[in-house]
């Protein structure tokens, strides 16, 4: 018996893939980018402004403190006194243009997921900028003359050795007691090939230690007292281009140990979200935008771990 011949009514003119022509199934889920952990910015010096270019950060130093002779005069005494003016950055924007027609053929809200997605744009922008801004503030010198500025260690093992890397966090918090850094709100942000080293690291995890964290799911809570943070937006690279304040070489950098007084930002337009149908192109343009700019405050307040 000879074998039947099927209708190829899936295939484009019986020819080719005989599942052309068949409908696609929307399953429900839109495959969007992950979503990318921004934890900088709540862990940073935030003011929000309603006018104006800049805000002030105005910064002294200490006064000394001696013993009275009986019957002398007490005049005082000067101290030095300087400031941290964060400026505003050029308003920046992402943005989509999405066309009636491929709205029209799409199984999905495509403007709800575009509108998601460059309101996120922005966010890891920031989140970048405030992480490559915490490196150089451990790279820059006092605000105050006579007062401390930042800090970098160097060890080639920092991004190979989780028992190193512990040892430079508690170099790092001791430091930060060396200039008075206050013992709250102390960060290390590292990425994640660094945070599983430290998570695999029984010192760290030790209870009878002190150890705080779980090697069965991977997680690291705290190191000489400063709470470990992972972040893909930690910069291994060289940032030539945006804003000045942001650019430098972090090739060498593998983690960033921080106060939440060591970076600063000033809000003048939060992010938000706008659309816009245009009749003549025939589609909606999706805008997100913000005005706000980042700077160093304290640099005493940041220590840099690198390899070289």
């Amino acid at each position: 018996m000879s074998n039947a011949t099927p209708a190829m009514f899936g295939a484009i003119n019986s020819s080719g893939d005989r599942n052309a022509l068949f409908l696609k199934v929307f399953g429900g889920e839109v495959m969007t980018a992950f979503e990318e952990s921004n934890v900088f910015l709540d862990k940073t010096m935030v003011r929000s402004i309603s006018s104006g270019k800049s805000a002030q950060f105005p910064a002294t130093w200490k006064v000394v403190a001696g013993y009275h002779t009986p019957g002398t005069q007490i005049l005082g005494q000067n101290t030095n006194v300087n400031e941290r003016i964060i400026n505003i950055d050029d308003l920046l924007v992402s943005s989509v243009f999405l066309a009636n027609i491929d709205e029209a053929k799409s199984h999905y809200d495509v403007r709800s997921v575009y509108s998601q997605e460059v309101g996120r744009a922005l966010a890891r922008t920031l989140d970048r900028n405030l992480a490559q801004l915490l490196c150089l503030a451990a790279r820059a010198s006092a605000t105050v003359q006579g007062g401390f500025g930042g800090s970098v260690l160097v060890n080639a093992s920092y991004g190979s050795d989780g028992a190193v890397l512990a040892s430079g966090v508690f170099a790092a918090a001791q430091a930060f007691d060396e200039k008075d850094v206050p013992m709250d709100d102390r960060y290390c942000a590292i990425r994640p090939a660094q945070f599983y080293l430290l998570a695999q690291t029984t010192n760290v995890l030790n209870k009878d230690w002190g150890g705080a964290g779980a090697y069965a799911d991977g997680t690291v809570l705290k190191v000489g007292g400063v709470s470990i943070i992972k972040s893909n937006n930690l910069p291994q690279y060289v940032v030539a281009d945006g804003m000045t304040q942001y650019r430098g070489d972090f090739t060498n950098s593998r983690g960033v140990v921080f106060h939440k007084s060591s970076v600063g930002t000033v809000k003048l337009m939060d992010v938000a979200t706008e659309s816009q149908y245009q009749i003549e192109r025939q589609g909606t343009l999706v805008v997100a935008k913000y005005a706000l700019g980042s700077d160093i405050l304290r640099p005493e307040a940041a220590v840099e771990l690198r390899i070289a």
